[in-house]
């Protein structure tokens, strides 16, 4: 998590240190977000998904054969925002860029910030995937929001 400080007051009165925490950090505090990502066409498709937040990063897993997948491999253009598990948005829509993770490296990073994000029900979801033979087609989003 990235946390910057702004300072305010003035020398008379004394100066205090405020937080920003990042937008990544922010979203964060929410257990799902609302992934828009476009069709060819320009038309916005919302879905709601976990995820977690890793340095300035959001990662999201996925099947690959997804329609968010499909549309993430024609354009990066994205939106997130919180939301609840059935996608009503909870917040302000930010844009941001999504992009398919293919590094090995990158993609533990992201299956460990999941994990450690939801816990065990996280580890349920990998038991199931796994002998289901999901865990094969899954595929991991990052996102820089903007």
């Amino acid at each position: 998590m990235l946390v910057a400080f702004v300072r305010h007051g003035s020398p008379r009165t004394g100066w205090y240190h405020q937080p920003i925490v990042s937008v990544a950090a922010d979203l964060d505090r929410h257990r799902y977000i609302s992934l828009s990502t476009f069709r060819r066409n320009g038309a916005e498709v919302a879905t709601p998904v976990w995820f977690a937040e890793d340095g300035e990063k959001l990662y999201v897993f996925t099947l690959g054969d997804s329609g968010k997948v499909k549309r993430l491999r024609h354009t990066a253009k994205a939106r997130v925002a919180p939301s609840d598990s059935r996608g009503r948005v909870q917040g302000a829509a930010r844009a941001a860029t999504a992009r398919l993770i293919a590094e090995p490296a990158v993609i533990d990073r992201a299956h460990g910030a999941l994990r450690a994000k939801y816990g065990w029900q996280m580890r349920v979801a990998d038991l199931f995937s796994g002998l289901t033979g999901r865990a094969r087609r899954r595929v991991y989003i990052a996102i820089d929001v903007e």
